[in-house]
């Protein structure tokens, strides 16, 4: 059937069966190169790349170059079945690939992919397709190319004459009908399209998500889900059922950095990072002259001040659970044995002071027993005569 194509509705692409071959530097090995081929079926106007692989970064990198050579999108994106762009095409239902998704989506177009083993459906681009492959791949196929640039140079050279070449049947080129269709394409967006990876992750006790051995925080709420993460040349992203729940800028650092958001942090974890040595020096003077000597020997005793930020958190605690008096006499107690203090001599002398404590209260409890119970004597436990 004779379809008529509306200027600036459709964009047809396909891989050429034709390969090319680019020689290694290094080795002097011949690698295939593999030629993208985009068309808009109104005009024929057509683009073309070439790449080292089929793979999804050169399929979507292509389509991203193809919206930049024609300076707009269709409103409808027709491809072939390859899994780099649809996952499945059944009678009853479509699942295109996420990241091509994705693409779409930013550039504003629907992607309705051929039916299965219907080049038809596609038959503009099929068709130029043929024509790329005589009239220009024929000719570079015997060529041989020492970078992918080197190729991509020759080919958009070729592509022009083939776009400003005359029509045979018709009058004007596939380069003059094409200034009627353009303004019709959707423009483009300010940003083009970035290629993200989707990887899936589980959270972890610290609240952070491990990809690629680098460490991205999300909500605490989300310990032990699995979220999905997108990941960018720049950015890195965390959704949880379709709903996005952290942003990072993507790091490329050592291996084992981490990007946190205070935000993301347990209320317990966030007042710890809102202390500093000032602050601890702080509450220490308050609480007694004792409890300051040994908080500002935590401080200064590290290399780095902020070693000792932990030991002063854990007198901190202690200070939650014991009375005030309780840990400044402590801290007297452990100062005048010893000049170098520490937080588990603190613990130990509370600990045994609150042992003494019980030790002296039981004893306490046991005279007023004595004193007013009935204590029976030792006739009373003799064995009569049997």
């Amino acid at each position: 059937m004779h379809l008529e194509h509306k200027r600036g509705d459709i964009m047809e692409v396909d891989w050429a069966g034709t390969t090319l071959t680019v020689v290694e530097r290094t080795t002097g090995k011949p690698a295939k190169a593999y030629i993208f081929v985009a068309v808009l079926p109104w005009s024929g106007y057509s683009y073309m790349e070439a790449f080292l692989s089929m793979d999804q970064e050169a399929w979507i990198t292509a389509h991203i170059n193809a919206y930049t050579y024609f300076g707009g999108a269709s409103r409808i994106l027709v491809p072939d079945n390859l899994k780099t762009g649809v996952i499945r095409n059944g009678k009853d239902e479509t699942i295109i690939n996420k990241t091509y998704l994705e693409l779409a989506e930013h550039y504003g177009t629907a992607v309705l992919p051929a039916r299965v083993r219907s080049p038809k459906d596609k038959a503009s681009v099929e068709g130029v397709v043929g024509n790329i492959t005589t009239q220009i791949l024929a000719k570079l196929r015997n060529q041989q190319y020492l970078s992918l640039f080197d190729l991509n140079e020759d080919l958009h050279h070729h592509l022009n004459e083939f776009n400003t070449k005359p029509f045979q049947k018709k009058e004007g080129s596939r380069s003059s009908h094409f200034s009627e269709e353009q303004p019709f394409l959707f423009p483009l967006p300010k940003i083009p399209y970035e290629l993200a990876v989707w990887r899936v992750a589980t959270v972890q006790y610290n609240y952070h998500v491990s990809v690629e051995h680098k460490n991205y925080s999300c909500p605490y709420e989300y310990i032990r889900k699995k979220v999905d993460v997108r990941m960018t040349r720049n950015v890195v992203e965390l959704f949880y059922q379709g709903t996005r729940i952290a942003s990072h800028p993507r790091l490329y650092d050592g291996l084992g950095s981490y990007s946190t958001t205070m935000d993301h942090m347990p209320p317990e974890h966030r007042k710890y990072l809102t202390w500093n040595g000032d602050r601890f020096r702080k509450w220490a003077r308050k609480m007694g002259e004792n409890t300051f000597a040994v908080a500002d020997f935590f401080l200064i005793n590290p290399k780095v001040e902020q070693q000792g930020y932990k030991a002063c958190m854990g007198l901190l605690k202690l200070g939650d659970t014991y009375s005030q008096q309780q840990l400044e006499s402590a801290c007297k107690k452990l100062l005048q044995h010893t000049s170098k203090p520490s937080l588990h001599g603190v613990r130990l002398i509370l600990k045994s002071e609150g042992e003494k404590k019980i030790a002296e209260e039981h004893e306490e409890n046991m005279m007023k027993t004595s004193k007013y119970g009935i204590t029976r004597g030792p006739d009373y436990y003799k064995m009569g005569d049997l």
